[in-house]
């Protein structure tokens, strides 16, 4: 199965990411890639960001190399009413939000704070993707979870990272979120998470987890520019500019 588009990329400015937007197009560019998201960190992560990063992100080109580029953030969500670490007046600006739980950023003390916290975020019209949901220092009631996801129109990210280079442990809560949206037609998404630009496009652990659950690719947002396209439309943003400028750098 091929991709087009990575969701999930971040750069220098998360403070603890290697690469800059430049060269995660590059890469993408060489992958085979249409799409990818910058979504760095928000500034709850107290690392780079802060709201005039993200409120600035029009200077950044709509394409570099050929690769279309969503301007994205992953945000924190903060409480256990979803709150989010942006305000909404830069959340509007914004083509694509991931939002999830993050350490030092959220302090729930149970599956219920968790729950609670995530189908909050979802209920916030600017949030597309719950990313890395399988982490276990966070765990969900995933059936709630993921009735909420298609109840609310967002997408449920299975992130690569978390099988290679982060959030030990997330694999065997991947595979019930993945099998309980296969058995609901729940929409899912595969996220890289890269943290340096040489993983943009790093889908191969997230793919077989989605292909041992049976996830069918209607329901996989990233197989298709025009699925984002689409979806984003249904959600009041046009991504796709009537005169598109090509970047070569």
């Amino acid at each position: 199965m091929k991709y087009e588009v990575d969701f999930h990329c971040h750069t220098i400015a998360s403070g603890h990411a290697y690469s800059t937007i430049k060269e995660n197009a590059e890469v993408a560019a060489e992958k085979g890639l249409k799409m990818i998201a910058i979504t760095d960190h928000g500034p709850a992560m107290g690392e780079g960001t802060n709201y005039y990063y993200f409120g600035n992100m029009t200077v950044v080109p709509r394409q570099i190399n050929g690769v279309y580029i969503l301007r994205g953030i992953e945000a924190n969500i903060i409480d256990c009413k979803g709150t989010l670490d942006l305000p909404e007046r830069f959340l509007a600006r914004l083509d694509i939000v991931l939002a999830g739980l993050h350490t030092g950023c959220f302090s729930g003390q149970s599956v219920e704070d968790n729950t609670k916290a995530v189908i909050g975020a979802m209920k916030n019209p600017y949030v597309d993707i719950i990313v890395h949901p399988g982490n276990p220092e966070f765990p969900l009631d995933i059936d709630r979870f993921v009735e909420a996801s298609k109840e609310f129109n967002v997408h449920i990210e299975i992130n690569n990272s978390s099988f290679t280079n982060s959030r030990k442990g997330s694999e065997k809560n991947c595979i019930l979120i993945a099998k309980k949206a296969a058995a609901i037609g729940a929409k899912v998404c595969l996220g890289s998470d890269a943290h340096i630009c040489f993983d943009v496009g790093n889908f191969d652990k997230a793919h077989e987890i989605i292909e041992k659950a049976g996830i069918s690719e209607e329901n996989i947002l990233n197989i298709s520019i025009n699925n984002v396209i689409d979806f984003l439309k249904s959600k009041g943003r046009e991504i796709v500019p009537k005169h598109k400028t090509s970047t070569q750098m």
